[in-house]
């Protein structure tokens, strides 16, 4: 049987929102190049997501050359957006965790405070190697990762979703499935393997690069919101709630950490090495 191989690779610049599948990628120690170095938090300083604001779905963030963005939005004129200069950093919050951030151009705030319309500011990390430790329950001393929700990069399979969207097309909310990956926001997706192979793995390569699984990735409302429409439904939550629970935590897809850095592309194969 051939070895699995890397099906699609995706980049988020800005936390919560749309972002681009390039068919290659750079993986730095704190996850792939230009992935979730922005982010949005409202006026005490935490984390904006989609979460609580579902619309931020529908807004896209293009990466340019030297980590600048350009961002897009329903009913707004695109904004390019410049990575700050060095300046003061200001304390944010993201899941109860302060990072320091340094604060985007007023423009852009006011472009994501008109869009959501609430008080927001759109901050970068600028020094991911040092601003935000992964949890040291998981992490090796001095592994760090960027606005990302906790690890660096988030696999997922092609197989676990099939299997999934047929436990929907089972359930009480069957009209809702079947879903879509961009759900479940991954930075890689895997062809090739057994549904739900990916809960055995422990250290795997992608390509050139090897990654260790630090642990499996709990779910939160925004898989329930269609990335296409902002709107909200059950699902997947319904159906992982009753067949993919860890204790309390509603499981689908590996959080991993690079163990050095290299270029995952489209096509790779996929190799699990424990």
């Amino acid at each position: 049987m051939p070895n699995p191989v890397v099906r699609s690779v995706h980049v988020h610049p800005v936390k919560a929102m749309r972002g681009v599948a390039p068919a290659e990628a750079e993986v730095q120690p704190w996850g792939l190049a230009g992935d979730r170095r922005w982010t949005v938090v409202d006026a005490s300083g935490k984390v904006v997501t989609q979460r609580r604001h579902p619309r931020m779905a529908l807004a896209s963030a293009e990466p340019l050359p030297g980590g600048d963005i350009r961002v897009s939005a329903p009913g707004r004129e695109p904004l390019t957006i410049e990575v700050p200069r060095p300046s003061s950093t200001i304390r944010v919050e993201v899941f109860e965790t302060p990072v320091e951030a340094v604060p985007a151009d007023p423009a852009a705030d006011a472009w994501f405070s008109a869009y959501l319309e609430t008080e927001v500011r759109l901050v970068h990390m600028d020094d991911p190697a040092h601003r935000r430790p992964i949890d040291p329950e998981y992490a090796l001393p001095g592994e760090t990762v960027s606005f990302a929700d906790g690890y660096p990069l988030l696999v997922t399979t092609t197989s676990s979703l099939d299997a999934l969207n047929s436990l929907i097309a089972q359930g009480d909310h069957a009209d809702e499935g079947p879903l879509p990956m961009n759900r479940f926001r991954p930075n890689v997706v895997v062809d090739g393997t057994a549904p739900w192979a990916e809960d055995g793995w422990t250290r795997l390569s992608l390509g050139e690069v090897t990654f260790r699984v630090a642990k499996s990735c709990g779910r939160c409302v925004v898989t329930t919101t269609d990335q296409g429409t902002a709107e909200r439904g059950k699902e997947p939550l319904r159906t992982l709630a009753r067949h993919r629970k860890d204790g309390s935590r509603l499981i689908f897809g590996q959080n991993l950490v690079p163990e050095h850095t290299g270029t995952i592309r489209v096509g790779d194969e996929v190799e699990i090495l424990d």
